[in-house]
């Protein structure tokens, strides 16, 4: 009767001790894992950090993950489970802890690298290529890592994927072209993402994102146009953004031969100034002026220099320069001729 009762004590023991031992140290991961994500957020909040803010974001999950299987293979460690059965489960482990800690140092590295690029403009911008590139390497490196802890040499692979790579560069060569393509122009840095472009194709927008087979382009009706990369760096591009992102607009008036030039003039550009400072988008700084140019078939033409911030703020400065200067023109007297033909009968007759 002693016997089977030790029996039945030492079978327990056998079971809540890997169990004691999971409880145990989950509960007191649970509790450092609170602990440490309580102050990253506290020090996120009183510095204002997005870098924190990210970081927080990224270990969340994968951390209670990590001490999940901490937790499994301590528990394995005191269990009493056949010795080729411990060692399957640590191997099963370990690969999981790799991959988990590789995307974790995917997210945070790519998240870096967009807060980064951010704040310093000259640094290479991060597009969804940039970022697929960072997450190829933190992988490639988790995969050898694994291969290493297998006891697999990775030297016959290399081998094999050098002599593979060439079949795979022939029948991938279109994709390899645009993801290359999309690589030089983010490192030229003469198309980046938020630029407007207009295309000699007909095409225009702001660029919403780079990726390894495509330049998206957003345009002004809400379209989205997906461009190859390849096709794009062969294009005629305009880039209204890559200087400076304010620029002239030109709006053409005529007005009648009897008008006051130098009357027109002052009142044109008192609107003119008064749509740089009021109107959103205008250049407050901007002092505008016309040009006389052109003797037309029915007035004096003349052209009205504005400048907008960027190149959708011209249509909105356009339109009220139009209201206003027409409102303007009213009160003042100034007559904007409609189109006229003169005929002249005598000419005709003696012709």
């Amino acid at each position: 009767m002693n016997t089977l009762f030790s029996q039945s004590i030492q079978k327990s023991m056998e079971i809540l001790l890997p169990l004691g031992i999971f409880v145990i140290i989950l509960s007191a991961g649970y509790v450092l894992r609170r602990y440490l994500l309580a102050r990253l957020s506290r020090w996120a909040r009183e510095t204002d950090s997005r870098m924190g803010d990210m970081v927080l974001t990224a270990i969340r999950v994968p951390f209670l993950v990590l001490l999940i299987m901490l937790a499994i293979y301590a528990a394995l460690g005191f269990s009493d489970l056949p010795r080729v059965l411990v060692d399957k489960a640590d191997r099963v482990l370990s690969i999981l802890a790799t991959i988990a800690v590789a995307l974790v140092t995917a997210n945070i590295l790519c998240g870096f690298a967009r807060i980064r690029a951010e704040s310093v403009e000259s640094i290479l911008p991060v597009t969804s290529l940039t970022e697929n590139i960072i997450r190829i390497v933190v992988y490639g490196v988790g995969v050898l890592v694994i291969l290493n802890g297998l006891g697999i040499s990775i030297v016959p692979i290399l081998a094999t994927l050098g002599v593979g790579g060439l079949a795979v560069a022939l029948a991938l060569k279109d994709t390899l072209s645009n993801f290359f393509a999309g690589f030089h122009i983010i490192v030229n840095g003469q198309i980046r993402v938020g630029d407007y472009l207009k295309l000699d194709s007909g095409e225009e927008g702001h660029v919403s994102d780079i990726s390894w087979r495509t330049t998206q382009i957003k345009t002004l009706q809400g379209n989205l146009v997906l461009i190859p990369n390849a096709k794009l760096t062969e294009l005629i591009v305009t880039n209204y953004t890559l200087q400076e992102k304010d620029m002239a607009v030109l709006v053409g008036l005529g007005v009648h031969y009897g008008s006051d030039l130098a009357k027109v003039e002052r009142v044109t550009c008192e609107v003119a100034a008064e749509v740089m400072r009021e109107v959103p988008g205008g250049v407050p700084d901007f002092t505008p002026f016309i040009r006389y140019h052109t003797f037309g078939d029915s007035s004096i033409n003349f052209t009205t220099i504005l400048r907008a911030q960027t190149f959708v703020d011209q249509h909105l400065v356009k339109h009220e320069f139009v209201k206003r200067i027409h409102e303007r023109y009213a009160r003042e007297g100034i007559v904007i001729p409609y189109p006229i033909r003169a005929l002249n009968y005598e000419q005709e007759k003696r012709a």
